[in-house]
This record gives structure tokens, sequence and C-alpha cells, in this order.
């Protein structure tokens, strides 16, 4: 089996020995990326000690910023980085002391790493000559899987007379040559304009479709995270910060860095308020008074979540104009074909809404908008930790599974005696998004 296992791995670089990306431009190895400034005495640690279980045949994607520990990670899965602690299994099989060759691994990188006096016949051969294969079934290999690739025209040529995605494209069929156990990819496309990176995402997956065994794909892109991955391993200064299907990232973000990194445009902080009264719970921001929904007041009522300062995160689809709200300014509007981007600002920060096209013509730059949201797309966070107020209880910083049974019963009884002399009138239009009428808007 194709399982691939990270126990409590961790990578430690001595300081005399930090790859020059970590270094300053004036050597000094401790400044200028955040997480160094707390190098400990074995050195500067480049990836937190963690635990990660990747399935057979399932497509993992390790995506975070530049710098957060994504490519010494899968490094450390081919062997080409030596890990300092923990243990690391392909199959069955600890891996800790086996070079490359003998992990049953191929590796398609950011560089193409192609031999540059070889044909492109022979660089998507080279892998099974090594094998020493039949010459008849390496043939029929190379061209089968050029057939595939759209490059059986560029069998005699040279990478040099290649374009770039083309060279790509000779990477990936020469790790299509053989049957690895784990297929390892370094930002293959990050050197691909607009076009050939959507036409590559589609022959990865119809690759991963045809080759049937594990992937572990590394990113900046979170749009390549979101299309390829079964699930998406977020990460941030060495640390995992979420693991979880695309759409469980994308709608419940563990934190304010998962909320603001996945998603485009990004999603949307506030400084606002978080009011419990009695089992409802309500956010207040600027001159809305939202009451949230039954899902989130039932997860906040089983962490028994107090009133508190909070950022509220609002996706850009999430904002709707309206005639009552918060109160932003416009700074600029992008049409962009389907939709209407119109940038805002309001308590001194950026704030990004999607619009129908039809209202380009009804709205000024410098004029003000008033912008309303319904409380069942809210994300609160922690004005302290950052971490998501439904999924963490702040004292132990973990995750609380959702087993709110009594909770749930207690909303049960209210919802049959709506006459609840203790439950708060709302506002007029509170409960979501007021009728926009753009008519009445002062645009």
């Amino acid at each position: 089996m194709a399982t691939v296992r990270l126990v409590n791995v961790k990578k430690i670089y001595p300081l005399e020995e930090l790859p020059l990306s970590m270094k300053s431009e004036k050597g000094d190895e401790t400044k200028g990326h955040t997480r160094f400034e707390k190098a400990t005495d074995k050195g500067v640690v480049a990836v937190q000690s963690f635990n990660l279980d990747i399935a057979d045949q399932e497509f993992i994607v390790l995506v975070g910023p530049s710098g957060c520990g994504k490519s010494t990670t899968l490094r450390m899965i081919a062997g080409l980085e030596e890990i300092s602690e923990g243990e690391i299994y392909i199959g069955d099989k600890l891996v800790n002391d086996i070079p490359p060759k003998g992990r049953d691994i191929t590796m398609v990188f950011q560089n193409y790493a192609l031999f540059p006096y070889m044909t492109v016949y022979d660089n998507m051969a080279l892998p099974l000559k090594l094998r020493k294969e039949n010459k008849a079934v390496i043939d029929e290999k190379v061209r089968e899987v050029a057939q595939t690739l759209g490059l059986e025209d560029l069998l005699k040529r040279k990478p040099k007379t290649l374009s770039g995605g083309q060279r790509q494209r000779v990477a990936i069929g020469r790790a299509m040559m053989r049957n690895p156990s784990v297929v390892l990819m370094d930002e293959p496309l990050s050197n691909l304009d607009a076009k050939l990176r959507n036409d590559m995402r589609t022959e990865i997956i119809k690759l991963r479709q045809r080759m049937k065994t594990t992937f572990v794909y590394v990113t900046h892109d979170q749009v390549e995270a979101m299309t390829l991955g079964d699930r998406i391993v977020i990460m941030k200064d060495g640390y995992i910060q979420q693991i979880g299907t695309p759409q469980e990232v994308f709608d419940h973000p563990a934190n304010k860095f998962v909320g603001g990194f996945i998603g485009t445009p990004p999603m949307n902080f506030f400084d606002g308020s978080l009011i419990r009264r009695g089992n409802d719970y309500y956010v207040q921001l600027g001159d809305c008074d939202v009451k949230l929904d039954r899902e989130k007041t039932v997860r906040l009522l089983g962490r028994d979540v107090k009133s508190q300062k909070v950022t509220v995160g609002i996706r850009p689809e999430h904002l709707e104009i309206s005639n009552r709200g918060v109160c932003a300014t416009v700074d600029v509007i992008e049409l962009m074909g389907s939709s209407l981007q119109i940038h805002l600002t309001f308590q001194g920060r950026e704030v990004i809404i999607i619009a129908s096209p039809d209202l380009k013509d009804k709205i000024t730059v410098g004029g003000n908008l008033f912008l309303s949201f319904k409380g069942d797309v809210v994300h609160l966070f922690s004005a302290g930790s950052e971490n998501n107020l439904e999924y963490f209880k702040e004292e132990d910083n973990e995750i609380v599974p959702e087993e709110l049974e009594e909770k749930e019963n207690i909303l049960e009884k209210e919802d049959k005696n709506p006459e609840n002399p203790g439950a708060p009138k709302e506002k007029a239009g509170s409960s979501g998004a007021a009728e926009i009428n753009l008519d009445d808007l002062d645009l």
C-alpha cells in the first residue's frame, strides 16, 4: 500500500547550515523571517513537530506562503532532506535511513530538472533505462505517455528548444514512466503562465486518475490546492494550521490565517463584538446587529462562549448591498466580466465585495455603500488567539468534537415556545440582509 505516515517529524537547521533562502541579504540567519527569531540551542526550527497520515491513492496538497516549511516537508518525504526528529513511513517501511532511490518514489520539480543534452525521448525513457527494461517496452511506454501529454511531435527535440509548459509536460511524463508508490510534486506549475497553469492542472488530474497512486503536491497557490487536493494541509511558520477537504477548510476555517488564505478574493475582516443574550448570539458590527443562525449558535453554546470582542470574517460573496447596515466608501470598481469586484474602505481597512455587473453604472468611486450580511455566513475569530470560536476551546486550544445534544435539546424546547419572555426582540433586518432597492440607495 502506498500510504505515507509522518510521526512527530521535525526539521532543525544548524545555523551554519541554513539554506540561502533562509538568510537575509546581510547573512543574518534570524531576521527577516519571523519563525527564525526563536532559534533553539540546536539551530533554527524550519518544520515544527507534527503528525500526518496520507491514505493510499490520496492526493494531498501542502499549501502555504513562502517559507512555511511545505517544500522542506516534501523533501524529507523524498529523502532529499535529513529529518531531525521523528519517523517517516512509506507503506509499512520506516524510511528514515533509506536513500531516495530506495523509497519507490518519483519527484517532479519546479525547475523541470531535465538533462539539457538529452532529447525529450531520452529524458522520458531514463527511469526505465536505469532499471534496464527491454528496449521495446521502453519505446512503447514512451510513445504512449507522449501521446497522452501531446508530446509525440517533440520527442527528438532537446529541452532548450521547448517552452516552459512543454518542459513541464516532459518532466511529468518522466514521472509517469514507472509506477512508484508515491509521486511528489514541488510547485510544478509556478513557472507557467496563467493559461498553461489551468491546462496543466487538468493534465495532473488526468495523470492522477491513470496512475492510481499516492500524490503529495506542494504549492503556494490556494487555487491549485482547492482544485487538486482530496485534502489540504495548510501550513504557516512550520506548523500545520488545518487539515481538511477543500470544502471543509473553506466553510470552516480553523483560524483567521486559514480564513484569509483560502478563498479568492480573500475573506474580509472587521473588528466587532459577539453578544450572548440567553441562548442566542448576535454579532454587532457598525450599525448591524445580526442574530447568528442555529448551527453556529449550537457550536458556540457547546463551548460556552461568552460575550467578547471578536474579529468578524465575511467572504466577499456573502456581503450584500443594502439600504442599511455598515457604511463603507467605494475606492475601486473592477468589472470581471460575469461579476463586479468593489473595493471599499471600512474601519480603515480594505473591504472587497462581489456584486452583479448590472450595478456598475449605479455605483460611483468616492460614494458610500451600505453593506449587510446574514447570520449563517459569519466567521468568528478570537481577538487574542485568532482561533475560530466555533471549533476551539480557548483554554486548551484544541478542536472540540461536536457532540452537543444537550444544547440542541435546549434550543428545540425554545423553538417550541416562541413566546419565551427572555428572548430579545430583533432589530429590523437583523436576521439577514434587508431587501435591496437600488433606487433608494445613496450612491
